[in-house]
């Protein structure tokens, strides 16, 4: 059973920054790559950026310069700074080891004045 635990979203107005935290507990390994996806009302699920076991990363056009993903393996947690966020931003943030089935429960993220 694994378990992946979202935190950190919320309202944040634009320019603004938010730090999300995954906590990863269960049969994961840190071997496994880690991902950040966002969905956003109306939309389909995007992936946002990736994270290899050995700290490789990359990223969607869109947050390049102003996301950074990060992984701290000691403690099983995944993060994402988001800097300069846009209102285009808003959207439920989910983590997902990508060769898994597994998923959070999302942390909703809104960028609005």
């Amino acid at each position: 059973q694994v378990q992946l635990v979202e935190s950190g979203g919320g309202l944040v107005q634009p320019g603004g920054s938010l730090r999300l935290s995954c906590a990863a507990s269960g049969d994961i390994s840190n071997a496994f790559a880690m991902a950040w996806y966002r969905q956003a009302p109306g939309k389909q699920r995007e992936l946002v950026a990736v994270i290899s076991s050995g700290g490789s990363t990359n990223y969607v056009d869109s947050v390049k310069g102003r996301f950074t993903i990060s992984r701290d393996n000691t403690k099983n947690t995944m993060y994402l700074q988001m800097n300069s966020l846009k209102p285009e931003d808003t959207a439920v943030y989910y983590c997902h080891p990508p060769s898994t089935p597994y998923w959070g429960q999302g942390t909703q993220v809104t960028v609005s004045s």
